[in-house]
């Protein structure tokens, strides 16, 4: 049994139809016929039941593609990861962000990362915390960017990011038209707020922190399209508790910086140590600047702390760079 023999039965089963089969795989019909009558023969059943007028998957031939699909599923995935790491070839590099990315954030990563890696196309996706974390073990994603507190047991992280977070508010709340705000002043105000589901480790910690500093929301509501958010905001139904907006709020909306909180994004770049490779570095690099593209200040790593400074004045010069061009 070949390889491509099984690759034709697939193709052959997706399109129940043999000319159109063979013209997808470039080759005459004959050969196609001849190549599954062959593997018929091997497996001594029939796959196909054929008629002049159409063409089906006996019972035999559903079972064998249940096996079937997996095996060249798997063949793709390790020539992708051969093309990867063939010296002199083009590779992807799959990688996860945030969906509240920030514009500025992928514009300065994505432009770093060519610097860094000019023959990998950097092949990005927004995904949840939670939903990067098992797409990295999967084998599904090569890095991803992520928000802490999260489950990273066995996975390497760079350096961490921390932005503080501010609340949205309807311009009627009465915490709307001052300075910063205490969060023990919206006490009782509902909350609006992303599914737990996307970041358990992150929402709960959120909520402590809201709880240790004396507010508890009256009701929660889950959102997580900016838009909606922002329109549950200024219906009344809630405030959101968020990192400054890029860009100007709807009317009727304000953003009021949080006083004396440990409210933050804390973000970073992770890989599974197994995988790591010079893709995965330039990646890595190119991480931090987008964040400091963004506003994002950086912790130091417990390592070599003048090192760590020296990278982060780097990123934050070069994010400057990127927003005045």
């Amino acid at each position: 049994m070949e390889l491509r023999h099984l690759r034709y039965f697939a193709v052959l089963a997706d399109e129940l139809h043999f000319g159109r089969a063979a013209a997808r795989l470039q080759m005459a019909q004959p050969p196609l016929s001849q190549r599954i009558q062959d593997l018929e023969r091997e497996l001594n059943v029939r796959l196909f039941d054929r008629t002049r007028h159409r063409v089906q998957l006996t019972e035999a031939g559903a079972l064998l593609l249940e096996h079937v699909r997996p095996v060249l599923a798997g063949v793709e995935t390790a020539r992708d990861a051969m093309r990867r790491i063939r010296p002199g070839e083009a590779g992807v590099l799959r990688a996860g962000v945030p969906p509240d990315t920030e514009p500025r954030v992928l514009r300065t990563l994505t432009a770093e990362f060519a610097v860094r890696a000019p023959d990998v196309l950097l092949d990005v996706h927004e995904f949840t915390t939670d939903e990067q974390l098992e797409r990295l073990r999967n084998g599904e994603l090569d890095a991803g960017v992520v928000r802490h507190p999260s489950d990273t047991v066995g996975l390497e992280s760079g350096p961490v990011a921390r932005r503080e977070l501010g609340v949205v508010l309807h311009a009627d709340h009465p915490a709307a038209g001052g300075g910063p705000v205490r969060l023990r002043d919206l006490d009782g105000a509902p909350l609006v707020i992303f599914p737990r589901a996307m970041a358990p480790r992150l929402y709960d910690h959120m909520l402590t922190i809201c709880r240790d500093e004396g507010y508890l929301p009256g009701s929660i509501r889950h959102a997580r399209n900016p838009n909606f958010v922002h329109g549950l905001v200024l219906a009344g139904r809630g405030i959101h508790l968020n990192e400054a907006p890029s860009s100007p709020l709807t009317e009727g909306l304000v953003w009021r910086p949080l006083n004396g909180t440990a409210l933050t994004w804390q973000t970073s770049v992770v890989w599974v140590p197994s995988r790591h490779n010079e893709s995965i570095a330039a990646f890595a690099e190119a991480v931090p600047m987008g964040l400091a593209a963004a506003g994002h200040l950086f912790e130091p790593t417990g390592g070599d702390q003048a090192a760590d400074q020296a990278a982060f004045r780097t990123a934050d010069r070069t994010a400057t760079r990127t927003d005045q061009g």
